[in-house]
């Protein structure tokens, strides 16, 4: 008996290694960075102005913010759900900020308004924005509300409260006042550090440690079990809706980043801001390779899924083309994304059921030459 279970072993492994092993399985999973590699090489020839340093630090800002929307909404679709409200806590985020710089806390029964510094303001506004992501993460396990309807009720309603938080007029001129301790918001958009903007190392800091999280700790592997087989993973001890609260928290908070980036690149926050960012962050995911279904997907292709997105819709730009043919491209993009995934899932189910054919066929073999 002892022996037989010393030879499965090894068969699993290797049955795992020769499906990743297998030709079609390797470029199916290298796809987004050979897409990438393909669009930079059509661009350089096309836009001559496509790889000048300027072009390629303006196009990484525009993709660190789908980016970060993306490593949080990497983190929902693994437990397969999904969140529509992200783009909405985008604008709601830069309301919050734009409000408390100009404007401050006010007390109506002391009549007084509380001006704060910019830190104090930020972490106000990421607090509001994790906070958000909990109502929904709340909304979906304890009201057992599809993640689709609660975020999608989440998006209109983070869009009126910030339409609400100044009757939809724009809150201009965020620089803050010297007397009031509260200036310096518009660094945080426009500043440097070793010569490249501040959007970008949050960019990188992000992916890094999301990474990290979802590779190397225990909640990242709750998160893939969550996400691959929750009836299983609840069976194994794993509180799978507290991992899902978890990580609509991560994703509100995600969100509330890039509410104060796109304000303070601005120096004005707008209730509009954000709209439809929802759609960027689920492309980006996608192409990235994460399953809509869960379970399955990296924070790595989720960047480079980014990277596609950002370097296509600038190269588009730099050749000419219109939005309308901009936008029929991308949607393309994403459908093909999906149908390249679902093809790549079907493979894998026919290798994996041709390896174990061919154990059976070899055990049984076996046990025909001992007898």
């Amino acid at each position: 008996m002892s022996s037989q279970a010393n030879l499965s072993l090894p068969q699993s492994v290797a049955t795992k290694s020769n499906i990743r092993r297998d030709p079609r399985m390797l470029f199916l999973q290298l796809r987004t960075l050979i897409a990438l590699f393909i669009l930079v090489i059509i661009f350089s020839f096309t836009a001559p102005a496509f790889l000048t340093t300027g072009n390629i630090v303006i196009m990484v800002k525009q993709v660190a913010i789908n980016a970060i929307l993306g490593v949080g909404m990497t983190f929902v679709i693994l437990t397969g759900g999904i969140d529509l409200s992200v783009g909405s806590i985008v604008g709601l985020a830069g309301m919050i900020a734009g409000g408390l710089i100009n404007e401050g806390l006010l007390l109506p029964l002391l009549g007084v308004s509380i001006f704060f510094n910019i830190p104090i303001v930020i972490l106000i506004t990421l607090a509001v924005g994790a906070v958000i992501g909990m109502i929904n993460g709340l909304v979906i396990t304890k009201l057992n509300v599809t993640p689709f309807i609660a975020t999608l009720g989440m998006l209109y309603l983070a869009r009126g409260a910030a339409l609400l938080r100044s009757n939809g007029a724009t809150y201009p001129n965020l620089v803050g006042n010297e007397l009031l301790g509260n200036t310096g918001f518009p660094a945080l958009g426009a500043g440097t550090f070793l010569g490249l903007p501040y959007p970008i190392w949050i960019m990188v800091i992000f992916a890094l440690i999301a990474t990290l999280v979802a590779t190397k700790t225990p909640f990242g592997r709750q998160v893939y079990a969550v996400g691959g087989n929750e009836r299983a993973a609840e069976l194994s001890g794993v509180r799978t809706n507290w991992i899902k609260v978890i990580v609509y928290m991560i994703s509100g908070f995600c969100a509330a980043v890039v509410g104060l980036i796109i304000t303070s690149q601005l120096v004005a926050a707008h209730p509009a801001t954000g709209t439809s960012y929802e759609l960027n962050a689920i492309a980006v995911v996608v192409l990235g390779g994460t399953s809509l279904n869960g379970g399955r997907g990296s924070i790595f292709g989720t960047i480079v899924g980014a990277f596609v997105i950002g370097v296509l819709n600038n190269g588009m730009v730099l050749i000419g083309l219109s939005d309308f043919v901009q936008t029929a491209i991308t949607g393309f993009v994403i459908v093909a994304a999906v149908v390249i995934d679902q093809f790549q899932q079907r493979l894998q189910r026919q290798l994996v059921l041709q390896q174990a054919t061919a154990q059976i066929a070899d055990q049984v073999q076996m046990k025909g030459g001992d007898a």
